[in-house]
Formats: structure tokens, C-alpha cells, sequence
């Protein structure tokens, strides 16, 4: 069985530490790191890869400034933010957005799809 990858960041120190204690007795999950620094987390989510992510969570449910930059690059994490002091915690995850265009039924639309450069039905030939 795979366990369960969490990095613990940018939470103040004590509260990390429950963080981890709590979560690192439980068979299904290790604790990949802890950091401090929020200037150290895209490295440290580049390095251990975890599954979860938790941060702390600076104003209730608003997304931490980093989060999305973060679930962009490694839309497979999730991120558990949390406010111990004012007892609220929030869920974030990517999802894919599905877009659509329509394309000529041609040799033309078809090859402009994919290269990636679309254009307007009335332009292919």
C-alpha cells in the first residue's frame, strides 16, 4: 500500500509540530518534510512531491497568495490551509477546466488543432 505523502509548511512552529505528531502516528501517511519559510516551499513541493500540502491559512477562505501558482505546477496535490487560532481549515484542489472550439472538418482544421493555432472557420481553406 502506498502511503500518503504530506509536506507540513509555513504554519507557526508549535502548531507544526502538532501537525506532524498527529498525523505521522498513523500508519497510511508520512510526513515527506516540514519547512518554515514560504519562500521555501516550491522547492520543497519540487523535492518530496507530497500528496497534501498544509499550510497556514493567513485570512478565512481565501486562498493562500501561493496556492494556486502551486496547484497549477502539481495539479495532483491538495492543499489543507488551516487557522488554528480561529478554528477554520479549508480544502483547495485543481481541477481541469474542458474548453472546446469548433474546427473545420478538414485536413486543414484538423492540422491547425494541433499545432495549437486555431483558426476561424471562415480561414481554412
Amino acid at each position: 500500500m502506498n502511503s500518503i505523502r504530506v509536506l507540513v509548511a509555513n504554519q507557526p512552529r508549535l502548531i507544526r509540530e502538532l501537525i506532524v505528531a498527529t498525523i505521522s502516528d498513523q500508519p497510511d501517511i508520512e510526513v515527506v518534510g516540514e519547512i518554515q519559510q514560504e519562500t521555501e516551499l516550491q522547492t520543497a513541493v519540487e523535492t518530496t512531491r507530497p500528496d497534501f500540502l498544509i499550510v497556514a491559512l493567513e485570512r478565512s477562505n481565501q486562498l493562500p497568495n501561493f496556492c494556486e501558482s502551486i496547484l497549477r505546477n502539481h495539479p495532483a496535490m491538495r492543499v489543507i490551509a488551516i487557522a488554528a487560532g480561529r478554528e477554520s481549515s479549508m480544502f483547495y484542489w485543481a481541477s481541469l477546466n474542458i474548453e472546446s472550439n469548433e474546427i473545420e472538418t478538414s485536413e486543414a482544421g484538423v492540422l491547425s488543432a494541433f499545432r495549437g493555432k486555431l483558426l476561424p472557420l471562415d480561414k481554412v481553406q
